[in-house]
């Protein structure tokens, strides 16, 4: 999900435009949600549902090259070569930049604890500890448009914000991938640049001057390097719900999904998609298109996002990393 949404997920991530995924911070890439009073939504229920669910496993010593996906590191490697990058951003990003967005959300969202939205906090605590990342904060943000992103700047505390209409989409273990998936960029300390390419996204063009200096100069190079980073981020995702066809209705759901007609939806037929999309892309004239439709997006498609998904789950890497894990249980209150 930062972040399309993690679409943006989608499944890659600040506040996102709509049909973006999500910003440390990302947007991954995900109507309205009751909070803790009258009628339970659907999505309550949803979250409230399991009281007791089977052993998962959890990574204890999991490092973030176990599962980082080829193409983040190379262009990880691309980022770091250019000179100055790194400093121009901790500059750019500075304190004003900093509580702009930490005022933003702390006064425009609810935090979610062990007091608000508790079961919301779990979902967050349970993927932090399958992942052995510490739990940022998790604030929910009244919005329609489907999306989750993470922040993580100056070295404070990192957050991640979740849409209303991210959790009236999902079921509960998809929304913990989505989760999971904001978790990811954290565990591979995605930091200064994330926020970078996120904030262009999401919001460089109220700083004056910023966002045409870096539309200019770095926005092309850094939608490649964070259209990688989303990859990686799925693969975090898939190690806490152990379960790819989860995953994939994320990134289906975000395609094209709606709380109305979410349980019609088939994740075959959607990666059946994928593979035709492959196929109609192989072509010299298809392979052009595809390139020029891919390049200036933020996130990767959601089909090849799926296929990506879909292959690792049956990959031996993945395979090996799932026999490192150790089992635990999770137990929640009704």
């Amino acid at each position: 999900m930062a972040s399309i949404p993690f679409s943006s997920l989608c499944l890659t991530r600040l506040p996102v435009p709509p049909g973006i995924g999500s910003p440390s911070s990302h947007r991954f890439s995900f109507t309205t949600f009751p909070i803790g009073f009258g009628n339970e939504s659907p999505a309550t229920k949803r979250i409230r549902s399991s009281v007791c669910r089977a052993a998962s496993l959890a990574f204890r010593d999991l490092d973030a090259d176990d599962f980082r996906h080829p193409l983040d590191k190379q262009n990880t490697m691309i980022l770091r070569a250019i000179p100055g990058l790194s400093e121009l951003g901790k500059v750019l990003l500075g304190t004003v930049t900093e509580q702009v967005m930490l005022l933003e959300n702390i006064g425009t969202s609810i935090l979610v604890s062990e007091n608000q939205l508790s079961e919301l906090h779990q979902v967050m605590i349970e993927a932090a500890k399958v992942l052995n990342v510490e739990a940022p904060d998790l604030y929910v943000r009244q919005n329609p448009v489907p999306n989750a992103y993470t922040l993580a700047i100056s070295g404070k505390k990192p957050f991640v914000v979740v849409h209303t209409g991210l959790v009236e989409l999902l079921t509960r273990k998809e929304l913990q991938a989505v989760l999971a998936h904001e978790l990811g960029h954290l565990k591979c300390d995605h930091g200064v640049w994330l926020t970078f390419a996120n904030i262009l996204t999401l919001g460089a063009y109220t700083v004056p001057g910023l966002g045409g200096f870096l539309a200019q100069n770095l926005e092309e190079q850094l939608f490649r390097w964070l259209r990688a980073a989303e990859l990686t981020c799925d693969r975090a995702a898939l190690l806490v719900a152990q379960d790819s066809k989860v995953v994939i209705s994320v990134l289906m759901k975000l395609a094209g999904g709606c709380p109305s007609i979410a349980d019609q939806l088939n994740v075959d037929a959607f990666l059946e998609q994928a593979r035709s999309y492959d196929k109609a892309s192989s072509s010299p004239i298809g392979w052009y298109i595809r390139n020029a439709q891919t390049r200036q997006l933020s996130h990767p498609l959601p089909v090849l996002r799926a296929r990506e998904i879909d292959d690792w789950s049956k990959s031996q890497e993945y395979k090996n990393l799932l026999k490192r894990g150790t089992k635990i249980s999770f137990v929640e209150t009704a």
